[in-house]
């Protein structure tokens, strides 16, 4: 059958836009193809700096055939109802039309007939759309047009069958119409004057492969991948991994060459974050590491460019803006050292953490006593050294380097507090308190460095929640979600036993003592995103948000530790014969109190009377929830909820029983209602561990 290709030639697209946009363009072309009725067979998209590249195989030659029916009004109808159907039908009379019985009397009934058409008179109007349509993170215009796109589009490659396409792009604003071609150029510098002809995507591909241009995206990055290993072996040293570099670079070149370079001894006595940041941020270079897993004095460079003198050139260029780069980070460095942290806490005051929320030194006071509090309950953590930690924490944001290197924070403070001869928790404290800062990322362990932590992020979440700034659907511009999980895993991975609901009345405090937030306390909005934000973290845990509604619903639990323990014990006894028996009697016993309840007008929760049990299966049931009660509450207290569970599990037998042989509704009204009184203790007693009611399945 038929390939389509379509090609969207540029001026060079921004790295990070180009894999989604190949698959917008895919996405868009092959929803429209399907729309006018032709199903796409199998369809690639390709992205290199200067192009968009969709090829699809198996599209047929034209669109379906369609038979449309229409309904229109009943037989004998008014003239002017009649009319107005033959209108929307496009049909002139009725004797164009059908008569048929539809069990509710004849109607009329207008069939048309309409023929396919050639799926190369139907693509010029899906490629324009198409193109009209992609969506960009940003775009632009240029010259005197309205249109916009991300960079300023050159040409529009179309080819069906083996044919161009005819069609063309009116760009507007007197910019001219783009005509839809069979050909495209190679690389902009090794093969400028290479035209490339396309009757076939091979043909296309293997075009561009002559002209200097590697089409596929996974080509290219595998490409570089291996190529810097070996060029980095060549030197005995490795590529220091960066995945997000590399699909970077991937995209930044249509003919990668690697290549390596020095860097300066002189510059090696800087910190190793300081050379590999300033290496990936401004020059987009590759970081190589010795046998030790030191940086080494080398980086890797992807060029677009092969030259005659194997890149000497090319590397000696680098290697000079490199050492300007370099040049600015050391004098930053040695600048920074001369004033200690605690000389650049003042300055603080001069930074806005948030308009309603005050400067980033308030928020400094607030942590040196949260970090304190919060010591206390952080095993091995010293109160003093917290608290000089948050003292210092957000020092370097007005440091020089920071100031040039934003992604530096914390980690250059660590260097300094080093460099003063602060105790090593206090420097370590002040490096990792921003953790973690997500999913993949470590969660502090250091005593001192988990209670800093906690504190930062409790503090940004207290006092955003109070001025009810809170994350609505998918907009969350302070990363409230983003902390709320951290503080869960900070408290989850080190076993904190931290009662939320009191620190977050202490956090609140400190600010209403600021008079920044209203008095309102927000501890209980607080507690329901942290159980959301809880299901995000149990749920890649293999545990089931359910449970966490079930124990959640219990009400007064805001230690996440004993949470997390009631709900893992909950599902291992849901997971037996015993605890899933035990949930259908809990649904069978609340369904029949409920119903009984709402014929009698009145509850049925009361303690039934031990003198009107009959049956031996009745009996049986009320000294086993007897039991049961008695030999939770200890195990409860003690939260050993394993055991509790197992003694939940030794109401099944009776419970069976009481089902099989004992009839709820007697005919003796005080007997029925004693039954209810027993059936009610069910739920009562199971719910003490959890709210069952919430579970799922």
């Amino acid at each position: 059958m038929p390939q389509l290709l379509i090609e969207l030639f540029s001026e060079d697209i921004p790295a990070r836009m180009q894999a989604r946009a190949a698959e917008d363009l895919q996405r868009l072309v092959t929803t429209k193809l399907a729309a006018a009725g032709l199903e796409a067979g199998v369809a690639a998209a390709h992205s290199t700096p200067r192009r968009l590249a969709l090829v699809i195989d198996g599209l047929a030659e034209r669109t379906a055939d369609v038979r449309e029916e229409r309904k229109g009004p009943r037989v004998g109808s008014p003239e002017q109802a009649v009319a107005g159907f033959l209108r929307g039908a496009g049909l002139s009379s009725l004797e164009q039309c059908e008569q048929r019985d539809t069990g509710k009397g004849a109607f009329w009934f207008a069939v048309v007939e309409k023929p396919g058409r050639a799926t190369a008179e139907v693509l010029p109007g899906i490629i324009v759309e198409t193109i009209r349509e992609l969506p960009w993170p940003k775009s632009m215009r240029w010259a005197t047009s309205d249109f916009r796109w991300v960079r300023p589009l050159h040409h529009i490659l179309a080819v069906f069958d083996g044919k161009p396409v005819e069609g063309s792009f009116d760009l507007g604003g007197g910019l001219g119409v783009l005509t839809f071609v069979d050909t495209t150029r190679g690389h902009r510098f090794l093969s400028p004057d290479a035209i490339v002809q396309a009757t076939s995507f091979d043909q296309y591909r293997d075009g561009l492969r002559a002209a200097h241009v590697m089409l596929s995206r996974d080509e290219r990055r595998a490409k570089i991948e291996t190529d810097a290993s070996e060029v980095a072996g060549g030197h005995g040293l490795v590529v220091a991994p960066d995945d997000g570099l590399l699909d970077e670079v991937t995209g930044l070149v249509e003919w990668p060459v690697v290549l390596s370079g020095a860097i300066d001894q002189q510059f090696m006595d800087v910190p190793p974050e300081v050379l590999t940041t300033s290496m990936r941020t401004h020059q987009k270079y590759f970081a190589t590491t010795d046998a030790t897993g030191a940086l080494a004095p080398r980086f890797v460079v992807v060029a677009n460019m092969a030259t005659s003198d194997g890149g000497a050139a090319v590397i000696a260029g680098n290697e000079r803006v490199l050492r300007a780069r370099l040049s600015d980070a050391k004098f930053f460095w040695e600048q920074d050292r001369k004033v200690k942290l605690e000389e650049r806490v003042p300055a603080l005051e001069s930074v806005i953490f948030h308009a309603r929320l005050g400067t980033v030194a308030e928020k400094v006071n607030r942590l040196e006593t949260l970090a304190a509090e919060l010591a206390a309950f952080v095993p091995g953590a010293d109160p003093d050294q917290a608290r000089l930690a948050a003292r210092l924490a957000k020092a370097d944001l007005v440091s020089g380097m920071v100031g040039e290197f934003p992604e530096l924070q914390g980690v250059m403070g660590r260097y300094y507090a080093l460099g003063e001869g602060l105790p090593a928790p206090v420097a370590d404290a002040i490096a990792e308190h921003y953790k973690p800062l997500g999913p993949n990322d470590r969660c502090p362990t250091a005593p001192v460095s988990v209670a800093v932590a906690l504190a930062d992020k409790l503090d940004t979440l207290v006092g955003f929640f109070a001025i009810d700034e809170r994350p609505t659907g998918s907009k969350d511009p302070y990363a409230l979600r983003r902390a709320a999980l951290g503080l869960i895993r900070l408290i989850v991975d080190n076993g904190l036993r931290l009662e939320l609901g009191r620190v977050f009345e202490l956090a609140h405090g400190l600010y209403r003592a600021e008079k920044l937030v209203p008095a309102t306390q927000t501890g209980p909005q607080l507690l329901e995103f942290f159980a959301d934000r809880l299901k995000v973290v149990l749920r890649d845990r293999g545990v089931r948000h359910d449970l966490v509604d079930a124990v959640f619903a219990l009400g007064g639990e805001d230690d996440l530790v004993r949470l997390l323990s009631r709900v893992q014990a909950l599902q291992g006894f849901l997971g037996t014969d015993d605890g899933a028996n035990l949930l259908t009697a809990y649904r069978r016993a609340t369904n029949i109190v409920r119903i009984e309840e709402k014929k009698d007008g009145r509850t049925h929760g009361e303690a039934p009377e031990a003198g009107l049990l009959e049956l031996p299966e009745e009996k049986a049931l009320f000294q086993a929830l007897a039991d049961a009660e008695r030999a939770a509450v200890p195990l409860l207290a003690s939260e050993d909820f394993g055991g509790c569970m197992g003694a939940l599990a030794a109401l099944r037998p009776p419970v069976d029983a009481f089902f099989d042989r004992v009839t709820v509704n007697a005919d003796q009204p005080p007997l029925r209602v004693n039954r209810l009184r027993l059936l009610s203790q069910i739920p009562a007693t199971l719910n003490r561990i959890a709210d069952f009611s919430k579970i799922e399945g």
